[in-house]
């Protein structure tokens, strides 16, 4: 991709979640954030990448809810947006925060001696937060850190491979022609 489509994706990404925050009020679009916005070069689709906290079910029901609503998101920016094509969007499910709970709860099961469990679902829904009693001898805050960060780095990581299979997929369509 281009800085000129890196710069409309970031603008995209911010819009359409200031869009879905104040204008949009359908009680099936649950906690979902935009993660990401990734347009083809010609700006004629862009795929939104949408974390959903909740069971599948209701992630499902975000999905097709947000899916609905995003004709209204098109038109809004529309408006606010000077481009010449508004892309048709397409809702996409980021999973990668799902991953990494998985491996956070995989880690902390081998730190504390235990197997990981083999028949433990693998589309789970994020850990309600609890609050953490930390001693002045103890390095959990410190692990729980670096574990934190560990996680968006693999976020980060999961959100440069998308756009460089895009970009290649791109080029490799470009050399057919």
């Amino acid at each position: 991709m281009t800085q000129r489509t890196d710069r409309i994706d970031q603008q995209l990404r911010e819009e359409i979640g200031a869009i879905l925050v104040r204008e949009i009020s359908d009680p099936r679009i649950g906690f979902a954030t935009i993660t990401d916005v990734e347009t083809v070069p010609d700006l004629s689709h862009a795929k939104v990448w949408v974390s959903v906290i909740g069971q599948p079910a209701e992630r499902k029901a975000t999905l097709r809810a947000l899916a609905h609503a995003m004709p209204y998101v098109r038109h809004q920016l529309g408006t606010r947006l000077h481009l010449r094509r508004i892309p048709e969007l397409h809702v996409e499910l980021d999973e990668t925060a799902q991953r990494g709970t998985r491996l956070l709860k995989l880690l902390e099961e081998l730190e504390s001696g235990r197997m990981p469990d083999p028949s433990a679902p693998v589309a789970e829904s994020l850990p309600t937060p609890v609050p953490r009693v930390h001693h002045d001898d103890s390095r959990d805050d410190v692990l729980g850190e670096a574990a934190a960060a560990h996680t968006l780095d693999a976020q980060a990581r999961d959100a440069s491979a998308r756009k460089a299979r895009a970009r290649s997929a791109g080029a490799s369509k470009r050399g057919r022609r």
